[in-house]
């Protein structure tokens, strides 16, 4: 696997187990958990959308990013730890995913100065990572996480942009044209992301 911040995750997870715990002695469900990671997000967009110019909600999207991941961390180890696995939650974390992706990028699009189409780009190409990761197991392959532009590190990358938007910047620098940039960037990083995990689930196979 190419570097990426996926690779932080064993840790972090070794961090939620007591959180998981509780939950499931609550009675809460990993598919609950995952439920409410989505729809969390979308609100998170509504809201962003609804105040576009909002500095404090820009500056809380890397706090509720980081949130978010640990909602997807917590699903998992329920699942997998606590016999929660379903069919039904392989669905809703596949679509979950990408679902929150696409609400929390879409807003930067209604921002002065960032390129719509940048932004529709990343959105698109969101998808189509986490596409080709599935594809893998059409083939006989593992689902596929390999970086450099996975889950983790759009999250990662949405956060700096949140806190680009909350903090003030130096004279002369247009955040519009840095987030642009950054988009591009971030679409470049993962049209390789594709190509990896393609070519390690080719190479799963022929192994």
């Amino acid at each position: 696997m190419s570097i990426s911040v996926y690779r932080l995750k064993p840790a972090f997870v070794a961090l939620l187990r007591p959180f998981a715990r509780g939950l499931v002695a609550a009675g809460v469900t990993a598919n609950q958990v995952t439920a409410a990671a989505c729809l969390l997000s979308i609100l998170y967009a509504v809201l962003l959308a609804s105040f576009p110019a909002a500095a404090l909600l820009w500056g809380g999207l890397p706090v509720w990013l980081f949130l978010r991941m640990a909602f997807n961390a917590l699903d998992g180890i329920m699942a997998r730890e606590h016999q929660q696995k379903s069919r039904l939650g392989a669905l809703l974390n596949e679509m979950g995913d990408v679902v929150a992706d696409a609400a929390l990028f879409a807003p930067l699009a209604l921002l002065p100065g960032i390129s719509t189409a940048a932004v529709v780009a990343v959105v698109w190409l969101a998808l189509l990572t986490e596409f080709a990761g599935l594809l893998g197991v059409l083939i006989g392959a593992s689902r596929r996480y390999d970086g450099p532009c996975g889950k983790s590190d759009r999250a990662l990358l949405l956060g700096l942009a949140g806190l680009l938007l909350a903090l003030p910047l130096p004279e002369g620098w247009n955040a519009g044209h840095i987030l642009t940039a950054g988009l591009c960037l971030c679409a470049a990083l993962m049209l390789r992301t594709v190509y990896n995990r393609l070519r390690a689930a080719l190479e799963e196979t022929t192994a």
